[in-house]
């Protein structure tokens, strides 16, 4: 394993130990791609739009532990249907309080509610589709039918 990883289990169970080296742990582009399960184009195409911003050593990518989060917290937000600045919202709010206060949690919560309305419309929007789907459906047999007994 890494260094970063060795010093971690060289320093004990100890969280103060531990603490420093989780903070200057550092990512290759490669790395985070692995751990998340998305292609490298995936994490450049986050970097572009600003929520990761890595280190360079050259034309190499160096991402911190704040940028893992910041990963984390896009791809959560993208699998529960957040939209890009929605994600940059709730990551800048991040970034300025770690831990969450109350307007950060509040906005949270007002996005969560605004998706599940979105989600009610859609599940209504379904459920008539498929009752006139249903509709069609019987009229074609029916039409079918008796077109078999003419025939």
């Amino acid at each position: 394993m890494s260094k970063t990883a060795s010093a971690t289990r060289a320093a004990g169970s100890s969280s103060e130990a531990r603490q420093p080296t989780a903070i200057s742990r550092t990512y290759s582009i490669g790395e985070l791609a692995k751990m998340f399960e998305v292609t490298p184009r995936t994490i450049r195409f986050y970097e572009q739009e600003g929520l990761l911003a890595p280190r360079r050593q050259g034309q190499k990518r160096i991402y911190r532990e704040k940028d893992r989060v910041r990963l984390k917290l896009t791809l959560r937000g993208k699998r529960l249907g957040f939209s890009l600045a929605e994600i940059r919202e709730v990551v800048m709010m991040y970034d300025a309080m770690p831990d969450g206060n109350a307007r950060q949690l509040k906005r949270l919560l007002e996005i969560i509610a605004e998706k599940r309305a979105e989600l009610d419309r859609q599940l209504e929007d379904i459920r008539l589709m498929r009752l006139e789907m249903d509709d069609v459906d019987r009229r074609a047999r029916d039409a079918l039918g008796q077109l078999g007994e003419k025939g």
